[in-house]
């Protein structure tokens, strides 16, 4: 049995659907739903049943869905102990949206010159939702957002970028205090179910600020576009570079904002833990790097 059908499985019922697998492990609905038959071939029982778009696993699914996921993570776990300690195996690390751009291609490309025996599954989400997959064991690690409350004993944290609040206006708006702008003109506000949307929030109310709400999005790339059509006004997080290409604001540095903290999660334990020890390791030196000013994507950004 081809593990990767194994895989594809685990991948579908996550989802809950083909097409976002698809998106998501860029390949085609038609290729996993070959692969779908064929395991569905070999163990004899539908595994899969569609309902309109969406589909859900069969009871026969769910009698193998557990058994499924241990025999997957043990047959990822078996390049890593072979490796005696050295880092390999397949590191499964999450990353929200402005940290899959901003930092991990070099993360990665750091990585791989130092160990090319390790291979890679990414994984994009919410801070919430990668919090949770690392914690259920289902990542090994992940870029999100520090939470707010302690994390178990069992994982590991390290803080690699601090982002202040800054707030962005297009330049067609008069240079006046961003307190002034936010009373007066549209608000675009980062989505309060995130948890650096929740930052955001915080400093609205501590500020006792009253916007003109007129339009909540989760993606920061996506508002700022926005506000530099002069569609409204905004405060996000000063995210690690790039900004989206063709930006007219101006950027202010909100002095008594807060700070959205940018850091790995990772499990402590486990047959992939050199892995994940490099990982975190290649994490802090791109950290370094970025902070001494060699990174060359935050000179051209138009929005500074």
């Amino acid at each position: 049995m081809d593990i990767r059908f194994l895989e594809t499985f685990l991948a579908i019922v996550d989802c809950g659907s083909i097409a976002e697998t698809a998106r998501r492990t860029n390949k085609t609905p038609a290729a996993l739903s070959q692969r779908i038959q064929v395991l569905e071939q070999e163990l004899g029982h539908k595994l899969i049943i569609r309902s309109g778009r969406t589909v859900q696993p069969t009871a026969a699914g769910l009698a193998v869905l557990e058994r499924a996921r241990e025999l997957v993570e043990k047959a990822r776990d078996l390049s890593a102990l072979a490796a005696n300690g050295a880092p390999a195996g397949q590191l499964r690390i999450g990353a929200t949206s402005t940290a899959l751009i901003g930092l991990m291609p070099d993360i990665i490309t750091m990585l791989s010159d130092r160990y090319p025996a390790i291979d890679y599954f990414v994984q994009p989400g919410s801070s919430s939702e990668l919090y949770h997959r690392v914690i259920a064991g289902e990542l090994d690690a992940a870029l999100i957002v520090r939470p707010d409350f302690a994390l178990p004993k069992a994982m590991g944290w390290s803080t690699i970028r601090e982002e202040p609040l800054v707030f962005i206006a297009p330049h067609s708006l008069p240079e006046l205090p961003p307190h002034a702008l936010i009373a007066s003109q549209r608000f675009i506000l980062y989505d309060r179910n995130q948890w650096g949307g929740q930052i955001v929030a915080r400093y609205l109310a501590e500020n006792g600020l009253a916007v003109r709400e007129w339009l909540e999005l989760d993606a920061l790339d996506a508002i700022a576009a926005l506000v530099s059509r002069g569609l409204g006004v905004a405060i996000v997080p000063d995210w690690a570079p790039p900004w989206p290409e063709g930006l007219t604001l101006r950027k202010v540095v909100l002095p008594s904002g807060g700070v959205r903290k940018i850091g790995i999660l990772w499990r402590r334990s486990g047959a992939r833990a050199a892995a994940v020890d490099a990982f975190v390791s290649a994490c802090r030196d791109v950290s370094l790097r970025h902070s001494d000013g060699n990174d060359p994507a935050a000179a051209e950004n138009p929005a500074n």
